[in-house]
């Protein structure tokens, strides 16, 4: 992998180790594309925040669209926003530094209390804030959130060949 791992122990204990993703140019909005249209079926999403957790799946593939530097993901019923690339040039450059993603990073959390472990890939802004988490299949669980008898490590394939790709 390119980027060294940092590691972060969040407030309830766990333990999150985080591989950064370059951001520039297009990069993310490739990332985006590829889970989006190609694994759409296998991944949960939405932002997960002390208090809150957004863990939305998807029953059909979405429709995407870009427009000024934002990826638009559309159900039909709901849709979401990103500024994954850089806004028109006309915008206060501070507003776009603060809009569009500053740091991705694929992860890897540990002593949850929900499941030994986690695997996704999560984008910040320009503030630091959190856009989005999206989690990828788990050992420790089947497609319908059932928690497996034995851990099957072969369900972290996609995160593994996402981080080779875009790390």
């Amino acid at each position: 992998m390119g980027a060294p791992v940092r590691v972060e122990r969040e407030i309830d204990g766990t333990t999150v180790e985080y591989e950064d993703v370059p951001v520039e140019g297009d990069r993310i909005e490739r990332l985006l594309r590829v889970l989006l249209t190609e694994h759409w079926a296998r991944i949960t999403l939405g932002p997960v925040v002390q208090g809150a957790a957004w863990e939305i799946r998807f029953v059909r593939p979405p429709s995407l669209s870009t427009s000024e530097g934002y990826l638009t993901v559309d159900t039909g019923e709901w849709h979401f926003h990103l500024c994954v690339t850089d806004p028109p040039a006309g915008d206060r450059p501070d507003l776009a530094r603060a809009r569009r993603v500053a740091r991705a990073a694929f992860f890897r959390q540990t002593g949850g209390p929900c499941t030994p472990a986690s695997y996704g890939l999560r984008l910040w802004n320009g503030l630091g804030e959190q856009m989005v988490t999206v989690f990828f299949p788990n050992p420790f669980f089947d497609d319908a959130g059932r928690r497996l008898a034995v851990p099957d490590p072969a369900r972290t394939a996609l995160w593994e060949e996402l981080r080779r790709r875009f790390s």
